[in-house]
């Protein structure tokens, strides 16, 4: 349980058959990491990758981050042999796995119970390792809400790429506007799509990747647009896109002191001591409950990412 609390502000894609890249990433600072074992591997090196991926989420050497694991898709004959493997080796030390190309609640129900008979075999608690379902077509986002209440799940994660070719957008460009659409955000709809179902449910909502790596301000505004939106995370492929993306998915400070301040005084207000006041001045702006609400968020955010007041806290006025 204390996982599926811990924040995903960047969850840094390492491909499974890079043995270089697997060793760097147990020193980056995103808040999870995940070997891939789908797209990011060639068919004819999936078996090598995925005892090198065992191996390696078992290992000691990590710097605290949520490990995890993308097998591929049940459309292919290597999820299960994945799953196997890795939970057979690192179980103790899986966090997550990522299931790709969620299309339907049943794809769900099918590894947890694989994931429910290793955990028993191999002696470690049903149900510690969560899945984050990666919804990348029509079909998904048409069942997302049934996806979203499926066993294990944690996450809802856009799949941005496989998602615009489901659509026939017309794009190269994972994650950018198509050329010609020149009003809103082509993307809208898909991201609070799955934003509303993440929070109808429970989950966290996670942004895909942006492939342009060396880009880091293009990344900073389009990581800016989902997480002004309210998602919890984005996908990074590259070192220069953690501290970016843990930045923009952290509240500003100023934002992040204001929300404590209104708790505070909130908290106050409403007590017997301060009068059991709904609705009072904090400054020159009205506070109430909508107002707690909007603060928890921020408050939340700031405190999950390890931020520390720099701000005086509320005085009660004498």
């Amino acid at each position: 349980m204390e996982n599926r609390y811990r924040p995903r502000r960047t969850i840094l894609s390492v491909p499974g058959s890079s043995a270089k890249m697997i060793e760097k990433a147990k020193t980056l600072p995103a808040d999870e990491v995940f070997l891939d074992l789908e797209d990011a591997v060639a068919p004819e090196a999936k078996e090598e990758a995925r005892t090198q991926v065992a191996m390696a989420l078992a290992d000691s050497g990590w710097a605290g981050q949520l490990r995890g694991v993308r097998v591929n898709d049940w459309t292919t004959p290597w999820t299960y042999t994945d799953t196997i493997e890795v939970v057979s080796t690192a179980g103790a030390s899986l966090d997550i796995i990522v299931l790709p190309k969620v299309t339907d609640v049943s794809h769900i129900h099918a590894l947890d119970l694989l994931l429910t008979q290793l955990e028993t075999t191999h002696g470690l608690p049903v149900g510690r390792i969560g899945i984050e379902a990666q919804i990348e077509n029509a079909q998904g986002l048409t069942n997302i809400d049934a996806i979203a209440t499926g066993p294990r799940v944690q996450a809802l994660v856009l799949g941005p790429a496989d998602m615009a070719a489901s659509l026939n957008m017309r794009t190269l460009e994972v994650g950018e506007q198509p050329e010609g659409y020149d009003v809103g955000d082509a993307h809208h709809f898909v991201l609070m799509r799955i934003l509303v179902a993440a929070r109808t449910h429970g989950v966290l909502a996670i942004d895909g990747p942006f492939l342009k790596v060396r880009d880091v301000d293009a990344f900073r505004r389009v990581a800016g647009r989902s997480a002004a939106l309210g998602y919890d995370g984005k996908w990074v492929l590259h070192p220069d896109q953690i501290a970016a993306g843990n930045e923009i998915f952290s509240p500003r400070q100023e934002d992040y002191d204001h929300a404590e301040l209104i708790l505070e005084a909130y908290e106050w207000h409403t007590s017997r001591a301060g009068g059991a006041r709904g609705a009072v001045m904090l400054g020159d702006e009205m506070i109430d409950e909508a107002s707690r609400k909007m603060a928890l968020v921020i408050a939340a955010k700031g405190r999950a990412a390890g931020m520390t007041r720099k701000a005086a806290p509320f005085q009660p006025p004498n």
